[in-house]
């Protein structure tokens, strides 16, 4: 099991899946997940991109088997940043990555491209949720009832009405295994994040894949392909606002298109 030493005395969880050809060099991608996720909500997106690329996934701190943290840990974009950087460096030391993020992992991808232009091809932006998330009665929630009710009361607009049962109580599991005291902590850092302001300043090519919802929709996506000096919307039809959750198929294919115009030189 891929173990990461990082800052504050912590490990990161992360693997590793290529299918290319054994003689060949790929390109690196890395997905970044969002809040309560984990390397395992990327699973139906491997076969399409292993076979062309080196594909990571990583457990972001506090989540997944990188272990949970307490309630008073403090995040910070820096942190994140810090942990992220660090993975590229590990997993593709020579040339720089393509990320994939889901909702607020972009926040880490786009502040990672950031502070470390030379370290991000591409960014892949699903569903991207850059801002302080309306979030009210979550914790309240989570404290009386627990995480799995949590992930129940909210998967309704999470997941809309295109996802089966079955894959419905999946998430609610996975989502539900998140430490009480994690969310905590992570909502309390990501309540004060807006990157809005920053996108001007994003240099690399972007793809912003999105859909129509409550949530977030096609204004708020056109916006930031207004904001980002190269970057292209691709939507996405279907009514959850977790795209990447109810479409991977879809969202793979307008990626790996996107990749296809953006080598390495």
């Amino acid at each position: 099991m891929p173990l990461l030493d990082v800052a504050l005395n912590s490990k990161l969880f992360y693997s590793l899946d290529d299918s290319t050809n054994p003689w060949d060099t790929p390109e690196t991608i890395i997905f970044v997940h969002g809040f309560t996720e984990s390397t395992e909500v990327w699973r139906c997106w491997i076969p399409q991109f292993a076979r062309k690329y080196q594909i990571v996934r990583f457990d972001q701190r506090g989540f997944g088997r990188s272990g949970s943290v307490p309630d008073s840990f403090t995040y910070s974009t820096e942190l994140l940043v810090s942990d992220l950087s660090q993975l590229i460096q590990t997993v593709s030391p020579d040339k720089p990555v393509h990320l994939i993020a889901g909702k607020s992992g972009n926040i880490c991808a786009i502040a990672t491209a950031l502070a470390h232009p030379e370290l991000v091809k591409t960014i892949s932006m699903v569903s991207p949720a850059i801002k302080a998330p309306e979030a009210t009665g979550w914790l309240e929630h989570i404290d009386l009832h627990g995480m799995t009710s949590w992930a129940r009361w909210t998967m309704g607009d999470r997941l809309g009405s295109k996802m089966p049962k079955i894959g419905v109580e999946w998430w609610i599991n996975l989502m539900g295994k998140t430490a009480a005291s994690t969310a905590h902590a992570y909502l309390r850092w990501v309540s004060g994040v807006n990157l809005e302001a920053s996108l001007p300043q994003v240099k690399q090519s972007v793809l912003i894949v999105g859909n129509e919802s409550k949530r977030r929709g096609r204004a708020q996506f056109e916006q930031y392909t207004q904001l980002i000096p190269n970057a292209e919307l691709a939507m996405i039809d279907v009514d959850g606002y977790h795209t990447g959750a109810v479409a991977p198929d879809q969202c793979s294919e307008v990626i790996l298109d996107f990749l296809a115009k953006h080598p390495m030189k």
